[in-house]
């Protein structure tokens, strides 16, 4: 089990009742194990983040980002994220809005690609 902030969990659960639209929707082809029988947490506590979605089996982040992602200070930020995340051996795949609203299929392939990878062995966490 990766290491959290304990602070965060009251959080999380806030994030989980307001999600966006982008989130509940990529959350409905996440959820209940649809993709290869993975399990995916959405709001997951890492360290001193919470991540969008998250696959423990596949150690496998998928991040939806809306437009204040795009600013200068946020994409550093993002990239230190992203790296603390990657240190911990995860995998983060980033989408924005638009792709998930979209793009629903591809962003999925993208996915399932992942999954089917780790699952086989072929890119271990």
């Amino acid at each position: 089990m990766l290491p959290y902030d304990a602070k965060l969990k009251q959080y999380s659960r806030l994030l989980r009742s307001k999600m966006t639209d982008s989130e509940h929707k990529l959350w409905s082809r996440l959820r209940k194990k649809q993709i290869l029988d993975v399990p995916f947490y959405r709001q997951k506590p890492i360290g001193q983040y919470i991540v969008d979605f998250y696959a423990p089996k596949t150690a496998l982040v998928v991040e939806v980002d809306g437009s204040q992602h795009f600013g200068e200070g946020q994409i550093k930020k993002d990239k230190q994220r992203d790296e603390y995340l990657r240190d911990q051996g995860l995998t983060v795949l980033r989408f924005d809005n638009l792709q998930v609203l979209q793009e629903i299929d591809g962003v999925m392939e993208a996915i399932f690609q992942v999954v089917t990878e780790r699952l086989a062995g072929k890119n271990p966490p």
